[in-house]
């Protein structure tokens, strides 16, 4: 996380977080922390409001019939979540996200599971549309408690260059 100090006035400071355009280093890998143990109200609230209607991500009985033996974190969830966890590390300062390609659930997640994630910095380019923004392109893991990939992808991020950040235009 990347905290900053804007001085507001004589004795006066505003504590900012992110980073700008500028301080992304290709091959940078930041630990986003905390971590966020999902319980099982997390999981159905979350499955329910998306209207997701498979049981393995609420019903009890129904999970215990499948190859895991209890119901399994759904995967919208765990990508939201990482993409949560980067935010003050990689897009606190986005203007807009490009996309997300290549997103891999490469092990289950559980209810009561701990999700920690990171992201690499894989390129950086100068936007040809718009001189005051980059485009950022990062790989993100999530790993549970034991340290193993429960999900992998790829998110591009539209990138304010410093001087062009919403903050930097009003006062915030």
């Amino acid at each position: 996380m990347v905290q900053n100090v804007k001085k507001i006035s004589e004795n006066r400071y505003r504590e900012t977080f992110g980073r700008y355009y500028e301080d992304f280093v290709v091959g940078d890998i930041y630990e986003h922390r905390p971590g966020r143990t999902i319980t099982k109200t997390d999981n159905t609230w979350f499955t329910l409001l998306t209207m997701n209607t498979h049981p393995m991500h609420f019903d009890d009985e129904y999970a215990k019939g499948s190859e895991f033996g209890k119901c399994i974190v759904c995967s919208p969830l765990t990508v939201a979540l990482m993409v949560g966890m980067s935010v003050t590390d990689v897009s606190q300062k986005a203007i807009a996200n490009l996309g997300w390609d290549e997103i891999k659930m490469t092990y289950p997640l559980f209810e009561d599971d701990t999700l920690t994630a990171e992201s690499e910095i894989l390129e950086k380019r100068e936007s040809k549309s718009r001189p005051g923004a980059g485009i950022v392109v990062t790989k993100s893991t999530g790993f549970n408690q034991d340290g193993k990939i429960v999900c992998t992808f790829k998110r591009t991020i539209l990138i304010a260059k410093r001087g062009h950040s919403v903050e930097d235009k009003v006062n915030y």
